[in-house]
């Protein structure tokens, strides 16, 4: 099977479970869990809004509203949205993403770290312990790809750039999607965005 076909398998696959998530949510609770192993909180709050309302996320809600994609967070979705803290976000050349001359370096950013469809950690895993160690793409909206590995027990994203982050934290299943919590960037900012 080639990487190709493994990709668009995976992907198929993932677009059922995301379907199946767009549903009216009942059963929810009890039938994701984290990564942790306890039941994942589902919310009825969108990503926009959830990414507002987190302490943890209030650099990135800050760039998501400056790159004028926000309203697509707010809409039905579903997307997954890989969300770094906001440590990720500084760079010491002292650039700022909210500035609205970086608009469009903020929109790619996005771009980079949202996928389509409402993808759990644990479809994830499941995709990436399929693929026998080959690790699995996904692209994302900015139409990069995203390349799914295990690194011992953690779930590791690479972007082709070589930008890489754990899956860390517990996510956050929303009514119009899922946020999963990355530790770094998947981009690496230029040194006018940093």
């Amino acid at each position: 099977m080639t990487m190709r076909t493994l990709t668009r398998c995976t992907l198929a696959a993932l677009a059922v479970v995301a379907l199946a998530g767009c549903g009216d949510g009942a059963g929810k609770a009890g039938a994701e869990k984290s990564a942790a192993g306890a039941p994942a909180e589902v919310s009825n709050k969108t990503l926009a809004a959830t990414l507002q309302a987190d302490r943890a996320y209030g650099g990135l809600a800050k760039v998501l509203a400056n790159s004028g994609l926000e309203a697509a967070l707010e809409g039905v979705g579903p997307y997954t949205v890989l969300a770094p803290p906001d440590s990720a976000l500084t760079g010491p050349a002292g650039g700022d993403l909210t500035d609205p001359a970086m608009k469009a370096e903020g929109a790619a950013l996005m771009r980079a770290h949202i996928l389509p469809g409402a993808i759990t950690r644990a479809d994830i895993a499941a995709a990436v312990d399929g693929a026998a160690g080959k690790g699995v793409q996904l692209r994302t909206m900015g139409g990069g790809m995203l390349t799914f590995t295990r690194n011992g027990q953690d779930l590791v994203a690479t972007a082709p750039d070589g930008a890489s982050a754990r899956l860390t934290g517990r996510e956050s299943l929303v009514s119009n999607g899922v946020v999963q919590p990355i530790e770094g960037l998947l981009v690496k900012l230029s040194p006018a965005a940093e």
